[in-house]
C-alpha cells in the first residue's frame, strides 16, 4: 500500500509540473477565498484540463466515470495541489458537493446526465440553499416550485450564492407542497441557470471583489425530471449534500492556510514584530492549531458519525482561519490599516477582511454549536 501510495503522489507531482507550466503557469497560487475573482475565465479552462487528465472525481466509482481511488490517494492530491500552488477550484461544488449527491441519491438517468459534465470540468455549478430568512436556518426556506406540463416552476430568492454569475446549473431548496413547514414538503431540484425567469446580482463583500450572490428565480423552469430523490422528501437529500460538504478536499484547504501562516511569519521576521513577546506567543498558537486541524480532518474521515465530526472541523478551522486574518493585520501594524490607491488591498488586508465570513458562511458557530450538543452530545434542542 505504501509504495502504490508514493507512486500515486510521484504521478501527481509530475503531472502537476507538466501542466502548471506554460499557458497555466501564470495561475498558480491565483483564486481561493477572498480571491475568486481571479482570471476566472483561464480558471475554468484549468478546470477542463484537470478534467482530461482525470483529476475530478478520483474517489468517485469506476462504473460512474471516477477513479475508484481511496481517501489516502485522495488527500494526497489535495496536498500535492496545495502544495504546488494549484489556482482555486471553479468547479468544487459540481465534485464535492452534486456529484457525491447524485452518487447517493441520483436516479440512472439523472448521472449519466449530469455526473460527466462535472467530470469533464464543463459544466459548472452553485447551491441554491440559504435565503435572506433562511442562512443557517434552512428549513425556513420559502422558494417555492409547483409541477405544471411536465416541468418545474420556481419562484422566490437565494442568496450568498457563491459563483453563481459563473455557474450553469444550480441545486435548489424548493418548497413543493403547498402549506408545509419547516423539514417537510421540500424538494431538490436542479435547475440550469441561463434562463430569462433568473436574475443574478453579485454582492460586493468588505473585499471590492464578489464571489458571492443573490439569485432571484421568477417562473424559472426545469424538467420535471430534474429532482433528486422523491419529491417533499429534498430535506433528506440537502442533508446528504452537507454530510459531505467538508471531506478529504479539507487537507488541500489546510495547507492553503500553511502558505497564509508562512507569510504571516515571514512578514513577523521581515519587520520585527516576532521580536514581541505577544506576537511570538500568537504565531506558536496559530501553528500549533494548524497541527490540531489536521488530526482533527484525519479523525474525521474515519469518524462513525462523519456529519457530526465535520461540525467540530468547520468550527475549528473557521476560528482559526478568523485569529490569524486578525494577527496579520497585528503583524503589519499600522501599515495594515492603510490600502493602496484604488482599494488595491495587500495579501494580509485581504485574508482578515474575508475570514470575518469564515465563522458566518457554511453554518454559524452558533449552528455548528447546536448540532455538536444535539448530534454528538445528545442534548435537548434548545427553544
Amino acid at each position: 500500500m505504501e509504495s502504490s501510495l508514493n507512486e500515486f503522489r510521484s504521478e501527481v507531482r509530475s503531472w502537476l509540473n507538466e501542466n502548471l507550466s506554460g499557458e497555466f503557469a501564470h495561475l498558480i497560487g491565483m483564486g481561493g477565498p477572498g480571491r475568486e475573482h481571479e482570471l476566472v475565465g483561464e480558471r475554468l479552462e484549468w478546470e477542463r484540463r484537470l478534467g482530461s487528465g482525470g483529476w475530478i472525481g478520483l474517489g468517485w466509482p469506476e462504473a460512474d466515470g471516477g477513479r475508484g481511488l481511496s481517501w489516502e490517494h485522495q488527500v494526497i492530491f489535495y496536498s500535492e495541489y496545495a502544495r504546488a500552488g494549484g489556482p482555486g477550484r471553479v468547479g468544487h461544488i459540481g465534485e464535492q458537493l452534486l456529484g457525491p449527491t447524485l452518487l447517493a441519491h441520483g436516479t440512472p438517468e439523472q448521472k449519466a446526465r449530469f455526473l460527466p459534465g462535472i467530470l469533464n470540468g464543463t459544466e459548472m455549478w452553485c447551491q441554491g440553499y440559504s435565503e435572506p430568512d433562511a442562512g443557517s436556518d434552512l428549513a425556513n426556506v420559502r422558494t417555492r416550485a409547483g409541477l405544471r406540463d411536465g416541468q418545474w416552476h420556481i419562484d422566490g430568492q437565494k442568496v450568498w450564492t457563491s459563483l453563481a454569475h459563473h455557474a450553469d446549473w444550480c441545486f435548489v431548496i424548493a418548497r413543493t407542497e403547498p402549506g408545509s413547514s419547516r423539514h417537510k414538503g421540500l424538494s431538490y431540484l436542479l435547475v440550469p441557470m441561463k434562463q430569462d425567469g433568473i436574475e443574478v446580482r453579485p454582492i460586493v463583500q468588505l473585499t471590492g471583489t464578489s464571489e458571492f450572490n443573490e439569485v432571484f428565480f421568477d417562473d424559472a423552469v426545469t424538467d420535471s425530471s430534474h429532482v433528486v430523490g422523491e419529491p417533499g422528501e429534498g430535506w433528506k437529500v440537502a442533508m446528504g449534500t452537507l454530510a459531505v460538504e467538508r471531506g478529504v478536499s479539507t487537507f488541500g484547504q489546510q495547507l492553503g492556510f500553511q502558505r497564509e501562516f508562512d507569510a504571516v511569519l515571514a512578514a513577523a521576521r521581515e519587520n520585527g514584530a516576532i521580536d514581541d513577546p505577544a506576537v511570538s506567543a500568537r504565531l506558536t498558537d496559530a501553528w500549533t492549531g494548524l497541527r490540531v486541524l489536521r488530526y482533527t480532518a484525519e479523525g474525521t474521515l474515519g469518524a462513525a458519525d462523519p456529519g457530526g465530526a465535520a461540525n467540530i472541523a468547520k468550527l475549528l478551522w473557521a476560528n482559526w482561519h478568523r485569529d490569524l486574518g486578525e494577527l496579520a493585520v497585528d503583524v503589519l501594524g499600522p501599515d495594515a490599516t492603510v490600502a493602496d490607491p484604488g482599494y488595491d488591498l495587500s495579501d494580509e488586508q485581504r485574508l482578515f477582511l474575508f475570514t470575518r465570513a469564515d465563522t458566518i458562511y457554511g453554518g454559524s458557530n452558533e449552528i455548528q454549536r447546536n448540532v455538536i450538543a444535539e448530534r454528538l452530545l445528545g442534548l435537548p434542542r434548545g427553544r
